[in-house]
């Protein structure tokens, strides 16, 4: 699915046994519990159906000589000579218990993907306690991304190529299980590349260039705007903010159409700032490099419409992609200027560093034009959405139902989403001596808040709306950790996905 070598996605087969054969090249990842009856040991769970009783007795053995506890995600790698593989990984699960959560699967087959090297073939039993997360751990697990390494630093090996996820069946609807999990970790995976691809080489003409390859090869129709179609149509958020670069704007929209007339519509709307200097209200220079990832909500967005078509939804999905570099320079716009919103709302540009909002009300005020039946945002919006809920934790706001809906189904897909108000009297922080509105308040609280209280202006009436902020979570600039690499996450991408879905099958 990615359009740039950033990663190859591995294959995935669904297989009943271990293969009869020695395959040397290979790795078994089996999860263990700790807390057995014989004490605070580690005991192999969910392996009586792939592996004899002497096989899983060698393992404990092992386990045990080894002083293992099966504690939650500790990895003990380990040979055992009775099995056709070339070693066996184990992964704890913490005590034992009737069943874990899918995130706890994805997670554990996260950790054990990201430490293997030189390993080119996976099985795994963690796909008997919940085949499909266990796929999407070993797959996100297992990404890298070395496109612009040399030869001097670039892995030596191809990394995993092969995930066989061992379960009580290969019937077809298990295999269509494993294959639509395959294909989410695969669209995560693109907008990680998308986010790691540095802004030297991912700047809005060939950003769209990339999306739109990527849209006609799932089947999309598209449209990029260029920067005079942009101006003859009065984007002025999208040309104000895209006026300091030498790259000028563009705006991609792609669409899905896979329902009938009774269908229910979905707008996605994605901000696409290929990097942010901040404009002439210029960031420090500490960690601006970080600044890459602006385009974090556009990269999830292509994404999730292209994974709505491989996916067949049976449901309208139309993405609104505005993309922009903003930057300091003799044409910029400055602190003071006036920009006229597509739809005719102006706007006073009190900070030149708060322009992913207005790019997106360009964006809102069209894709609202479609009279979608929902409508999703997701950005980098905010720094405040960092100090409200930490780096793993997105901020949902908008319709109070939509907004609960979105942010119950992100906990369940493990991206956590967390739900936030937007006070009325926030209304009057933006409010502007010469224009409609200012882009900013006067004031350093509910930064988060203020932001989606501008968003919620060019929200059409009756719209339901969400809005994602994902400022720190789509951007991992600590150590990786699950099945979440250093650099681009891909979050927001499976919530939308899990909430088109939902939308699908419930309206």
């Amino acid at each position: 699915m990615s359009t740039s070598p950033g990663y190859l996605s591995p294959t995935v087969t669904v297989a009943s046994a271990l293969p009869k054969r020695r395959v040397d090249s290979s790795v078994l990842i089996v999860p263990v519990v700790s807390g057995s009856e014989d004490g605070d040991r580690a005991t192999v769970v969910a392996a009586d159906a792939y592996l004899d009783a002497d096989a899983v007795g060698e393992i404990e053995a092992a386990l045990e000589a080894l002083g293992a506890k099966g504690g939650n995600e500790q990895l003990t790698r380990i040979a055992v000579p009775a099995l056709p593989v070339g070693s066996v990984l184990t992964v704890g699960l913490g005590k034992s218990r009737d069943e874990w959560s899918a995130e706890t699967i994805r997670r554990a087959a996260g950790v054990a993907a990201r430490s293997l090297s030189g390993v080119e073939n996976v099985y795994t039993t963690l796909s008997h306690l919940d085949l499909e997360a266990a796929i999407e751990g070993v797959v996100l697990g297992a990404y890298r991304f070395a496109e612009f390494r040399s030869e001097k630093t670039a892995p030596k090996d191809a990394g995993v190529r092969k995930v066989v996820a061992l379960a009580p069946d290969a019937k077809a609807a298990t295999k269509d299980a494993a294959a639509r999990a395959q294909t989410i970790a695969a669209a995560v995976a693109t907008a990680r590349d998308f986010v790691n691809t540095p802004p030297s080489h991912l700047f809005p003409a060939e950003f769209a260039k990339r999306a739109k390859a990527l849209g006609e090869d799932a089947g999309l129709d598209v449209e990029v705007l260029d920067e005079k179609a942009l101006a003859k149509d009065g984007y002025g958020g999208i040309i104000g903010v895209g006026k300091g670069s030498s790259r000028p704007p563009r705006m991609v929209r792609l669409a899905h159409r896979g329902g009938g007339r009774k269908a229910k519509k979905v707008a996605l709307v994605g901000k696409g700032i290929t990097f942010d200097t901040g404009g002439i209200s210029i960031k420090p220079a500490a960690n601006m490099h970080h600044m890459t990832s602006d385009m974090g909500g556009a990269a999830a967005v292509i994404a999730t419409v292209v994974l709505a078509a491989r996916l067949k939804l049976p449901i309208d999905v139309i993405a609104y992609v505005p993309m922009a570099e903003n930057m300091p320079s003799a044409t910029a716009q400055r602190p003071g200027d006036v920009l006229t919103q597509y739809g005719g709302t102006t706007v006073e540009v009190l900070n030149t560093d708060a322009e992913g909002r207005l790019i997106l009300a360009d964006a809102i005020v069209r894709a609202c034009e479609d009279a979608p039946d929902y409508l999703i945002e997701t950005s980098t919006l905010t720094g405040a959405q960092t100090v409200a809920l930490g780096a793993r934790t997105p901020g949902v706001m908008g319709s109070d139902d939509f907004r609960d809906r979105v942010a119950e189904i992100s906990q369940g897909v493990g991206e956590n989403a967390w739900a936030m108000p937007l006070p009325e009297e926030l209304k009057e922080e933006l409010k502007s001596s010469v224009a409609d509105l200012a882009n900013v308040s006067g004031s350093r609280y509910a930064g988060m808040l203020v932001a989606g209280t501008y968003l919620r202006e060019f929200v059409a009436e009756g719209v339901e709306w969400a809005h994602i902020d994902i400022a720190a979570p789509a951007y991992n600039s600590g150590g990786p950790w699950g099945y979440t690499p250093k650099g681009g996450t891909g979050v927001p991408t499976r919530t939308m996905f899990a909430v088109l879905e939902d939308i699908a099958a419930n309206g």
